[in-house]
């Protein structure tokens, strides 16, 4: 018999801290190994936390809405229902730290909790022989009495979530073949599926009172110490002119089949970066990276505050048209802090766009880990002297790329802008191939 610790996880290479969302499970509730207890916010989502421990939930130590440094024990979960009690106690008379009756070493703080629940890639909705499926989904099978194990799940990764177990329910009774999944074809890093919301809804933006202080978000803590990690890092910027009326008209032709113009400056940069390897390295103590995949991050503006850098992965290698839906998909997801982390810190280069909101041209600061950021203002009309001779007018963009002086120089960024304007300025059809 032994009383376990739950602890805070480290669900991101950057978090420091986490904030309870909500407590899935309430104490006294029975929770078996590999089920979801509580649901944490980290950097930059909302993540399922699982416990390793079959027992019941004895005592809840940070409730929800509080917040608790990585490692830090959040709760207790005991073997039996009789050690609830003690392990009251023990809370009472530690203050946080458990210990188990048997006296086993202490337990790391990467082994009490996992992250989150996750299929493998190929769709399955099982992990180690176990059932991945959303908090919400289970409990919406319980009370509908559906068989999670029949459920074919069209959450990310192949796991089930409430609109799966709400189709069966509906129908009346299991289907003989599982769903088919949506015939467009996307990365399996990014699937174009959009889970159900979570129950609890995003913090809502707290209005500005003059003289009163208000506290940062975890999103907002999470930007500063990024952006206070780029301050050593030496940089230089380079800006460039591209004329887009091609580009333009381009966009107008394919946007009623779902093409974002984010999608195709996201395209056409992976495109440009497949000739300049060196924009989508990064630095390192030991040399300069090379990676082996063109990820594009794109910044993105959290209503509630912070910033996040939803990545579209492969986006040199991907269909425009997919590559569309992976955005949108990305976007949802964002918002309502449902990405899985590989789906917002494995970015190799960074795109800014302000120019949606008509800002000419501005500076972007360099994101931590990747070499190049783009700053992208927007496209107006401006009068230009045409090669005869003469004057017109072509709607044009500034943009501003900001590099790692470390491993990149001016001639290399002056490059791959050059390759950038060629692209969109003479054969931005090519992006559709």
């Amino acid at each position: 018999m032994s009383i376990h610790e739950v602890f805070m996880p480290a669900l991101s290479s950057t978090m420091t801290e986490g904030k309870i969302v909500s407590w899935v499970k309430s104490p006294g509730d029975k929770v078996e190994k590999g089920e979801t207890v509580v649901v944490v916010e980290s950097d930059k989502a909302d993540m399922d936390v699982e416990t390793f421990y079959e027992g019941f939930l004895a005592h809840i130590i940070v409730e929800a809405g509080e917040t608790a440094p990585v490692g830090s024990a959040i709760a207790f979960i005991a073997e039996t229902e009789a050690e609830i009690e003690q392990a009251k106690s023990l809370a009472n008379s530690s203050g946080v730290a458990a210990t188990t009756t048997s006296a086993p070493e202490p337990i790391p703080a990467t082994a009490s909790v996992v992250t989150p629940a996750l299929a493998s890639q190929n769709g399955s909705n099982h992990k180690e022989g176990r059932l991945v499926a959303s908090p919400r989904a289970r409990k919406l099978a319980k009370e509908l009495k559906v068989d999670l194990t029949t459920l074919q799940g069209s959450g990310p990764y192949g796991r089930i979530v409430a609109e799966d177990v709400e189709a069966l329910s509906n129908k009346g009774k299991q289907p003989a073949t599982p769903p088919v999944a949506p015939p467009a074809a996307v990365p399996t890093s990014a699937p174009v599926a959009s889970p159900a919301p979570r129950t609890p809804a995003p913090a809502p933006v707290v209005a500005a009172v003059p003289g009163q202080i208000v506290p940062l978000t975890t999103f907002q803590n999470a930007v500063v110490r990024n952006m206070v990690a780029t301050i050593s890092v030496p940089v230089f910027r380079v800006g460039y002119t591209i004329t887009t009326d091609g580009l333009d008209k381009l966009y107008k032709q394919i946007k009623s089949k779902g093409v974002t113009m984010t999608a195709l400056l996201a395209k056409a940069v992976a495109v440009t970066l497949q000739k300049h390897p060196l924009l989508n390295a990064s630095y390192s103590d030991q040399g300069i990276v090379y990676h082996s995949d063109i990820n594009i991050s794109v910044a993105v503006a959290m209503d509630d505050g912070g910033l996040i850098t939803p990545v579209l992965q492969n986006a040199d290698a991907v269909d425009i048209y997919s590559l569309s839906r992976t955005w949108k998909s990305l976007v949802e997801r964002a918002r309502a802090k449902q990405l899985q982390p590989q789906e917002y810190n494995s970015g190799t280069f960074t795109l800014s766009n302000l120019g949606m909101f008509g800002v000419d041209k501005f500076d972007a600061i360099l994101p931590p880990g990747q070499g190049s950021i783009l700053a992208i203002g927007a496209s107006r009309p401006q009068v230009v002297a045409t090669p005869d001779g003469l004057f017109g007018v072509r709607q044009q963009m500034q943009v501003n790329i900001t590099s790692d002086h470390r491993i990149i120089y001016g001639a290399h960024a002056a490059a791959f802008l050059q390759d950038l304007a060629k692209l969109i300025e003479t054969n931005p059809q090519s992006l559709t191939m």
